[in-house]
């Protein structure tokens, strides 16, 4: 099962998968890991589990 979003090969830190976001949807990388980052911070977010999936589930960069 895959995503129609890649992740990144060229802007990762971890797996790419915050950078493929916002390449896909031209944001900064920066604001997306500051945002990512402050809503695994709450309870509600279960931020490195769903990193782990999108890992996963995202196509790999060629």
């Amino acid at each position: 099962m895959h995503i129609s979003v890649r992740r990144s090969k060229d802007n990762q830190v971890l797996g790419g998968v915050i950078a493929g976001f916002c390449e896909k949807y031209d944001w900064n990388p920066a604001v997306g890991r500051i945002l990512y980052v402050a809503l695994s911070l709450t309870p509600i977010f279960p931020g490195i589990i769903v990193y782990l999936i999108l890992l996963l589930i995202m196509e790999k960069p060629e």
